[in-house]
């Protein structure tokens, strides 16, 4: 099974990039996207940014995993 994750963009550099999720930052590839601004919300799958997510919607998405958490 494979899972996308919304992160926010912190950094672009080219077709690179840097996102954070809860503190954790890691840079992923933008060559699947055009015009990646920093504060934007994308859906990063191994390692790309493979499309952009409204803030609202993104925020419903992250909640819904973090309420998966305490399931546990």
């Amino acid at each position: 099974m494979c899972l996308a994750i919304p992160m926010r963009v912190v950094e672009v550099r080219g077709d690179e990039g840097t996102v954070e999720l809860g503190g954790v930052r890691h840079t992923v590839g933008l060559q699947l996207l055009e015009g990646v601004r920093p504060g934007e919300y994308v859906i990063v799958h191994a390692g790309f940014a493979i499309q952009r997510l409204d803030e609202k919607d993104a925020e419903k998405t992250l909640a819904l995993i973090r309420s998966m958490e305490t399931m546990r």
